[in-house]
């Protein structure tokens, strides 16, 4: 992987039913979950396509598919776009502040607030204080949460959950006030993430993973210049 460990140990998965497509199946490529280097390995990980979900690194290997393509938007070269600086303009009253990733009742609360509107039946409706802890927290990474507060109530609207990792940043989860459509908060949340990452000097700031025509995948491609890992590197994306 670019490092020294050149001994680290890959599993795959067995098939599990694919989270973006209903009609799908998936894999995974894991890196070993008791690697004590596994904070070492990250960068390097996120580098070729990985992604993190609580302690696990992992990235899609499905047969026959290849609609997952990791991304990253590089932070130097991006400008906010019309509908971004929209988004900006209509949020004026809402300030972000970085704090260490320790749950709260208000974190808590929003979070099963936001998995009921948006993902109703999607396997995470049970989630309780462990989960929280284990799928946002984790416990080897060196993370924070972004918080996007109301100015003048402090009301919680929305948080993004990021990885800080040598020269980048990585949008891990965001969950915001379902109640709050209107105001775009998935696309603040990459835009505070964007600038946090530029006041650092940080090269890239990663996004998971995009599919092409998928309706809650699709804002990443508005990210631009947005870069795409090919499986051998990156290359900017025509999207």
């Amino acid at each position: 992987m670019g490092t020294d460990a050149d001994d680290v140990r890959m599993f795959r998965t067995g098939t599990h039913p694919c989270g973006y497509w209903a009609d799908r199946e998936a894999r995974d490529l894991v890196l070993d979950p008791r690697d004590p280097r596994l904070p070492l390995l990250y960068p390097t990980a996120l580098d070729w396509g990985f992604r993190r979900s609580g302690d696990i690194v992992y990235r899609p290997s499905c047969v026959g598919c290849q609609a997952c393509v990791a991304v990253r938007v590089p932070v130097a070269t991006f400008r906010p776009g019309r509908g971004q600086r929209r988004c900006l303009k209509r949020n004026e009253d809402v300030g972000a502040r970085i704090v260490a990733p320790v749950r709260t009742h208000e974190h808590f609360a929003l979070y099963r607030k936001y998995l009921s509107a948006r993902h109703p039946g999607g396997g995470m409706d049970d989630h309780g204080t462990p989960e929280f802890e284990q799928f946002l927290i984790g416990s080897w990474n060196d993370g924070r949460f972004l918080e996007l507060r109301e100015h003048g109530t402090h009301r919680l609207l929305g948080v993004a959950v990021t990885d800080l990792v040598e020269g980048a940043l990585s949008a891990v989860y965001t969950f915001y006030d379902p109640d709050e459509a209107a105001r775009g908060l998935g696309t603040l949340a990459v835009l505070k993430q964007l600038e946090w990452a530029a006041r650092d000097a940080r090269t890239h700031l990663y996004l998971g993973y995009w599919i092409a025509g998928h309706a809650k995948m699709d804002y990443k491609r508005r990210f631009k210049p947005l870069e795409g890992f090919n499986g051998r590197g990156w290359a900017r994306l025509q999207t």
